[in-house]
């Protein structure tokens, strides 16, 4: 045997068992960051989550009052992790509202919310990797929209700016009563020829059927002065006999510069609405149903972990219930199913297939967003188990998941 033979099986041996390991060590690891029924609050749910450029993990929620539903008073909290996930600092209250706000008159219709019920929703995030701030959007009673800016990793935040004049000039074409933005995140168009953009997805509503949140339609807004204007989208995804009430929605940009959302709505079909736009804002492509995506009428997370590159295809990844069924036997078409088994799926092809999956929570779980550190370890901050053990809607806890591709790929 050569010198040279010998020296390069030696190398071999000390560097394939360092890489094999690192490829195929799996991980999972889960904590409870907003408990049920402490701290003053008696649920947390809506969970957010994004990593800034920096690396730091920003974790909110909306923190709320009474089990009563989604009006009613809800804060905003926050809170940070420096490492990794590994370990989080205390709550911040992100939305300070002081006095009585006006209730919106859908909500009051309906005696869904009434005065001194301050109701601060749907939190969203940017993260802007131009400039390394973090923005920040919400609502106040399901028609007001505000802006907030950080741009020391999250510890302070301007004071908000209205901007609800931006949804005003949706009204000639939806007369809408409620708005909301997200939940979940918002993203940075990072290639193209609107690089820099901040989009945001939207749903409007009308405000006169259920909960004064039907019938809806899905749009976005978008900031190219890194948030200082906001401007509308055309309507995405418009409420149809086919695409029934579309609502909450996800967006991620695609290896190819393409704008993608993924929509829940109480369509017959029970699957995830996508459609795809040039620049995140116009020219929406007819919107048709993911038969792999599963729709049991809940909040979804996706997020891009990895764009392609010479040595690897691109990698998304999705998070919601993977379930139809009703354990009450009333499965009916358009209606909502039991809220279980929030599952993580991978695409490697631009969302075309979702060949790869993993159940992260049996049981009671809801709503989830994703976020990816830049070493590829994935988090998904979702609800889970339930504060009387009979619906999901008493979440019990707000929970990060870490977890890592060759997790969800089983390899352990």
């Amino acid at each position: 045997m050569s010198l040279r033979t010998c020296v390069w099986m030696i190398v071999t041996c000390l560097c394939l068992p360092l890489s094999m390991a690192s490829a195929a060590e799996p991980l999972l690891e889960k904590t409870d960051l907003f408990i049920s029924q402490q701290d003053g609050y008696e649920l947390y749910r809506i969970p957010g989550i994004v990593v800034t450029k920096q690396g730091t993990i920003l974790a909110y929620c909306e923190a709320r009052k009474s089990a009563s539903g989604d009006w009613g008073t809800i804060d905003v909290l926050l809170r940070r992790s420096t490492d990794g996930g590994k370990t989080w600092g205390p709550r911040q209250q992100l939305v300070q509202v002081t006095g009585d706000l006006p209730i919106n008159p859908v909500a009051a219709a309906q005696k869904l919310d009434k005065p001194g019920d301050n109701t601060v929703n749907n939190p969203v995030a940017i993260v802007d990797y131009q400039t390394g701030a973090v923005h920040f959007l919400y609502c106040l009673e399901y028609m007001r929209c505000f802006y907030l800016r950080s741009d020391d990793e999250g510890v302070t935040w301007t004071e908000p700016v209205e901007i609800t004049p931006t949804f005003e000039k949706f009204r000639p074409e939806y007369n809408w009563q409620v708005i909301a933005t997200g939940p979940a995140h918002g993203i940075q168009l990072t290639m193209g020829p609107h690089t820099g953009r901040l989009v945001v997805p939207v749903w409007l509503s009308l405000g006169t059927g259920g909960h004064a949140h039907r019938p809806s339609v899905t749009s976005t807004i978008y900031s190219d002065d890194n948030g200082v204007t906001w401007h509308r989208g055309a309507i995405a995804v418009p409420d149809t006999p086919e695409f029934v009430y579309p609502n909450e929605t996800v967006i991620a940009q695609l290896a190819d510069g393409r704008v993608m959302l993924n929509s829940r709505s109480e369509s017959l079909a029970h699957r995830r609405l996508i459609t795809t736009s040039p620049d995140g804002a116009t020219e929406w492509t007819t919107p048709r149903f993911d038969e792999a995506l599963l729709e049991p009428v809940c909040m979804a997370g996706l997020v891009r972990v990895r764009l392609p590159d010479a040595q690897h295809s691109g990698l998304l990844a999705f998070s919601n219930p993977h379930n139809l069924e009703r354990l009450d036997g009333k499965a009916a078409p358009g209606k909502g199913r039991d809220r279980v088994n929030v599952t993580v799926k991978l695409s490697e092809d631009e969302a075309a297939t979702w060949p790869v999956q993993r159940l992260l929570e049996p049981g009671f779980s809801g709503y989830s967003d994703l976020a990816a550190l830049p070493d590829g370890t994935m988090l998904c901050f979702y609800e889970r188990g339930s504060t009387d053990g009979k619906t999901i809607y008493r979440t019990g806890r707000l929970t990060v998941a870490r977890f890592n591709e060759a997790w969800v790929r089983g390899q352990d």
